[in-house]
């Protein structure tokens, strides 16, 4: 008997060769150890509410009218609800055309695009179009779109920072692409040097691969650093020069750590350029309700804009996303409230600003807890988190513990990181799942747990950590560089 379309091994090769670390040997054991009962701090994804970040209060006011909008109708609706959040259900409400269990177009809610320009426009101080943005389950869905659109076979290749996230590798894996690596400076804060990218580029091109995109991360995931403007510059005019689309996952915007380097985005530096860059070079940003303060990570809310597109580009880019109808509905709400919030004079704005401040500066002083705490253990060394929701400590391993896991069948980060994971309880992800510089190992955490549990988790990886270090010394030690 032939094998059946779905058995193993006539699956589609690109589909067995997508990785995604986040989500994978690490977490898979964390969530054994969980059903037998062990206390699991899931620190391998940001994924800020299921660690106990609240949800801010007048979205979820609204979408609650608006997900129930039999409740305006109830004549004590204000005992319960303030009349900013009534007034803003029945607005998003009035989009519409049957509430939100009702198809929007397949771009998403028109009134809702318009609200983004308008944010995009105070924060670039340009004006942006509604028509070139699209709304998405969340910014992966469109960096998956993009990709899906740029890559025609395996000889089409997408620069990438790496460390990365893994949606690139695993999209790009998916989609029959060829990955091409540009590696950041950890000893430059994970900065990025345009000698790295060139590099890269000429290799590839030697190999016979076409650099199609160039892919930035900013603020970085899983680095956390923030991306200069002067960096920025010379990015863009890079791909003026090699005539690439800059895919700019923004989506980290809000969580910024530090008043040295604030969030600009590629589209404003593009555009203060002048012509004839700003006329020339395609840029795709993203952005998403998931993180920031907001967290809403469940909610699937995401957007793209695109810069420089040709109209009938934007056509076929139409025209794929109409495949999937619509996207979801409540996170295209969610995402107007993200970007036309309560202003002052708001019944909600007070609440609305302390809710978000708290969070902010909570999220301020855990990346500081988090980067002291490693930096005082033994082999470890992290630069300061500037911005997203990260720590990337690079852990020295040695001689005797790289050599126990590969009698064990394990990558030495890996190894480390089960080993972490069993006697702690905290679940992180290994840094080669991430990529990472031959010899060189990483782990990524997120500085999400509840602040006030985080001295004792640093505690328990201090000890953990110190323990193994000692137990795999050789006896001449191995000191820290």
């Amino acid at each position: 008997m032939p094998p059946k379309p779905l058995d193993y091994e006539s699956l589609n090769e690109n589909v067995k060769k997508v990785a995604y670390a986040v989500r994978g040997e690490l977490y898979l054991r964390a969530s054994e150890l969980q059903k037998e009962g062990k206390k699991i701090i899931f620190t391998n994804v940001g994924n800020p509410h299921a660690l106990g970040q609240k949800p801010l209060t007048f979205p979820r006011q609204v979408v609650a009218l608006c997900q129930a909008p039999f409740l305006l109708e109830d004549p004590n609706v204000a005992l319960l609800f303030p009349a900013d959040a009534i007034a803003r259900a029945k607005h998003y409400l009035s989009m519409t055309s049957g509430g939100l269990g009702a198809y929007s177009d397949s771009r998403g809610l028109p009134g809702i695009r318009n609200e983004i320009a308008e944010f995009i426009k105070r924060r670039d101080g340009y004006p942006s179009d509604p028509e070139l943005i699209f709304l998405t389950d969340g910014a992966s869905k469109g960096v998956m779109q993009m990709l899906n659109s740029i890559i025609r076979n395996d000889r089409d290749g997408i620069l990438v920072p790496v460390p990365q996230y893994p949606l690139y590798s695993a999209t790009i894996s998916l989609y029959g692409g060829s990955l091409v690596p540009y590696y950041l400076e950890e000893e430059e804060n994970w900065g990025l040097d345009l000698d790295n990218v060139k590099k890269s580029v000429a290799t590839a091109r030697a190999n016979g691969i076409t650099i199609r995109a160039m892919v930035i991360i900013n603020p970085g995931n899983p680095t956390g650093q923030c991306l200069s403007e002067a960096n920025l510059k010379e990015i863009l005019l890079f791909c003026y020069r090699e005539n690439l689309v800059l895919l700019a996952d923004e989506v980290y915007q809000q969580n910024i750590y530090q008043d040295e380097r604030p969030f600009i985005s590629a589209r404003k530096i593009l555009l203060d350029m002048g012509p004839p860059i700003s006329k020339e070079v395609q840029v795709v940003s993203f952005h998403t309700v998931s993180k920031g303060y907001w967290g809403e990570c469940g909610q699937r809310g995401g957007y793209f804009e695109m810069t420089n597109l040709s109209p009938q580009t934007v056509d076929e880019i139409y025209k794929v996303a109409s495949v999937s109808l619509s996207p979801n509905v409540p996170g295209q709400i969610f995402l107007g409230l993200m970007v036309n919030p309560p202003k002052p004079g708001d019944i909600s704005y007070l609440k609305y600003s302390a809710e978000s401040k708290a969070v902010l500066e909570s999220l301020r002083r855990r990346a500081h807890i988090m980067t002291d705490g490693f930096n005082s253990c033994k082999n470890v060394v992290c630069n300061f988190t500037e911005g997203a929701m990260y720590s990337f400590p690079q852990i020295r391993l040695p001689p005797k513990a790289i050599e126990a896991a590969k009698k064990a069948g394990k990558a030495p980060d890996v190894f480390y990181c089960l080993k972490l994971l069993e006697a702690t309880g905290i679940s992180t992800v290994p840094g080669s799942g991430f990529g990472q510089k031959d010899g060189v190992f990483h782990l990524r955490t997120t500085i999400l747990p509840a602040e006030e549990d985080m001295p004792a988790i640093m505690a328990s990886f201090k000890k953990f950590n110190d323990e193994f270090m000692e137990q795999y010394e050789n006896y001449r030690g191995f000191s820290r560089i």
